[in-house]
C-alpha cells in the first residue's frame, strides 16, 4: 500500500487520476492525517504540473512503467496542442518535455491537428450545432455508462412529446429571442457576445447551424414513423431546408447514430435520406458473435452484414463504424478480424475504441479492475489496428481520451477519401457552441473572448425530464444557450 499526501490543495482528484494510471484502487490512498507514515508527500507550489510531473516520476521509479500519454489524464490532447500552437513553433517539444508525452503520442496529436485544421479549419464565429439525444436501446450493454433504458412504445411516445416541445420552443427563441436591451445597431459578431447595455448573454442575430447529430442510446431504437415525425419537427423549428447538406446547404454535416444494426431497417434509413441526413452509425463493436453475446449487444453478425447491406442499397453517403479494443476474451486475431471485415463492408469512418471501465456500468460490478489486465495487448491491438488502418488510405481524423481506459490508452476516429466527422471534431476542440435536447443532453456556450465554455445541463433521467422539461428549457434561456 502506497501512501500519499497533498500540502496546499484541496481538490486532489486530478492527481489521483494520473496515480490511477500507475496503481490500481487497492494499492494506494490519500492520507490527510499528518501521523501517518507517508510513501510519496507533495506541495503545491503555483504549478499543478510540477506536482504532476514529481508523481510520473516517483511512480516509474516504483513501478516501473512509463505510460506513453505522459502526465496528461484530460481527454482533450489535440485541443492542448492546438493552444500550445498558439505560443510556440516548439509544440512537440513541449509535449515530451514539459507533459511527458512519447514520441509517437506526441506525433499523432500533431498530425490529427494539422489534418483537421487543413479539412475543415476553426469554426466560424456565431456557428453552432445541434445535438439531440434518444435516451433508448434493445438492451444495456456490459460495459455501458450513458443514457440508456430499455422501455415499451408508451414510454417511448412520452419521451417524444416532451422532446418535440423543448426543440420546438428553444427553436422559437433561437429565431425570435433578443436579450434585453438589444438594438439594431448593435453588430453582434460572436456567441457569447455581450453588446453593451445588454443584460443577458445571447446569440448573434444571424447563427449559423454547422451541423445536427443525432445519438443516444439508438436513435434507430424509435419506428420509422417515429423518426419521421422528429426529423420533421426539428427542420421546422431550426429552419433547415430539405437540400440542407451539401455544397450549396447550409449544413456541412447531419449525423443520425444507427448504433445497434438489429434496429435498421429499408424503412428508417429512408425516412433519414428523405430529410438529408448524410452519415450514420452501425456499432458491432465487434464481429465475433461469442464476444457479442457476452457484452449483451443481442444482435447477430449477419445483422451487421444486413445493416451495411441496406444502407448501401439505399445510397447513405458516409458510413461510420465503431469498433472496441479489449473487450472480454477477445484476442489480438479476433480485432484484426473485425477491423479487416469491417473495413471490407465498406465504412467510410472507423473509431478504434478501448474499453474503459466505467463507475456506472456492469462491468464495473463484475471486475472492477478489469482495466489493469492485459493492458500490453491493448496496446497492441491499437498499434496493429493503426497500421491496417493506414494501409488501406485511412488518416486518423479526431481522437479523444477516457478515464479508466484499457492500456491507458486512446480513442480514434480514421476516415477515408477525407470524410471526417465535423461533429465529432467540433465536440473535441470546444469551440463552438452547441445546442443539446433532450435527456442527458449538455449544452456548451462558448465565449471565443474568453476561449472558454459554459454547461448548461439537461437530466439524464428520462422521466424526469419528462416531468420538468420547462424548467429544461428555461436553463437555456437563463444560462445564455438561447436569449430571452
Amino acid at each position: 500500500m502506497y501512501r500519499f499526501q497533498f500540502k496546499g490543495i484541496e481538490n486532489t482528484n486530478q492527481y489521483e487520476e494520473l496515480i490511477k494510471v500507475f496503481l490500481q484502487p487497492s494499492e494506494y490512498e490519500i492520507c490527510k492525517d499528518t501521523d501517518t507514515e507517508i510513501d510519496f508527500a507533495y506541495t503545491f507550489q503555483g504549478d499543478k504540473d510540477d506536482i504532476k510531473r514529481q508523481i510520473y516520476d516517483d511512480l516509474t521509479e516504483v513501478t516501473g512503467k512509463r505510460p506513453k500519454w505522459g502526465i496528461l489524464t484530460g481527454i482533450r490532447p489535440v485541443k492542448l496542442a492546438g493552444e500550445l500552437r498558439k505560443q510556440t513553433a516548439d509544440v512537440n517539444g513541449i509535449l515530451k518535455q514539459d507533459y511527458y508525452l512519447h514520441e509517437s503520442k506526441a506525433g499523432l496529436t500533431q498530425e490529427i491537428l494539422d489534418y483537421q485544421r487543413d479539412q475543415i479549419g476553426q469554426p466560424k464565429l456565431g456557428s453552432l450545432s445541434i445535438y439531440i439525444g434518444i435516451p433508448f436501446c434493445p438492451t444495456r450493454c456490459l460495459y455501458c455508462s450513458f443514457t440508456s433504458n430499455q422501455v415499451g412504445d408508451r414510454e417511448i411516445d412520452r419521451y417524444l412529446e416532451a422532446l418535440h416541445h423543448e426543440i420546438e420552443v428553444c427553436g422559437q427563441m433561437l429565431r425570435e429571442g433578443r436579450p434585453a436591451g438589444w438594438q439594431a445597431s448593435h453588430v453582434c459578431t460572436a456567441v457569447g457576445y455581450r453588446p453593451e447595455g445588454c443584460e443577458v448573454i445571447h446569440w448573434p442575430e444571424h447563427y449559423e447551424i454547422e451541423t445536427i447529430y443525432f445519438g443516444g442510446g439508438t436513435p434507430t431504437t424509435l419506428s420509422a414513423k417515429q423518426l419521421d415525425e422528429l426529423l420533421t419537427k426539428t427542420a421546422k423549428a431550426f429552419g433547415i431546408p430539405e437540400d440542407a447538406v451539401g455544397a450549396q446547404g447550409p449544413l456541412k454535416e447531419y449525423t443520425v447514430e444507427a448504433g445497434r444494426p438489429d434496429t435498421i431497417t429499408e424503412d428508417k434509413v429512408k425516412v433519414l435520406l428523405d430529410h438529408g441526413v448524410d452519415r450514420i452509425s452501425i456499432n458491432p463493436q465487434t464481429t465475433k458473435q461469442e464476444t457479442l453475446d457476452i457484452i449483451g449487444r443481442k444482435h447477430t453478425v449477419q445483422d451487421v452484414y444486413k445493416a451495411f447491406e441496406i444502407a448501401k442499397k439505399c445510397g447513405v453517403p458516409v458510413i461510420n463504424t465503431d469498433l472496441i479494443a479489449g473487450l472480454p476474451g477477445e484476442s489480438l486475431e479476433d480485432f484484426r478480424t473485425s477491423l479487416r471485415e469491417i473495413m471490407e463492408l465498406g465504412a467510410d469512418n472507423i473509431t478504434l475504441h478501448t474499453l474503459a471501465v466505467k463507475r456506472a456500468s456492469k462491468l464495473k460490478e463484475w471486475d472492477e479492475n478489469f482495466n489493469y489486465k492485459d493492458e500490453l495487448l491493448r496496446e497492441e491491438m491499437l498499434k496493429d489496428a493503426h497500421a491496417a488502418l493506414r494501409d488501406k488510405g485511412f488518416q486518423p481524423y479526431y481522437l479523444y481520451r477516457q478515464k479508466h481506459t484499457s492500456g491507458n490508452t486512446e480513442n480514434t476516429g480514421f476516415c477515408k477519401d477525407d470524410k471526417v466527422s465535423v461533429y465529432n471534431i467540433r465536440i473535441m476542440e470546444e469551440g463552438q457552441s452547441i445546442l443539446a435536447l433532450g435527456a442527458g443532453g449538455i449544452s456548451k456556450v462558448y465565449y471565443p473572448a474568453e476561449n472558454r465554455l459554459e454547461r448548461i445541463a439537461n437530466v439524464s433521467n428520462y422521466q424526469i425530464y419528462i416531468e420538468r422539461i420547462d424548467e429544461m428549457i428555461n436553463r437555456k434561456r437563463t444560462g445564455g444557450i438561447v436569449s430571452c
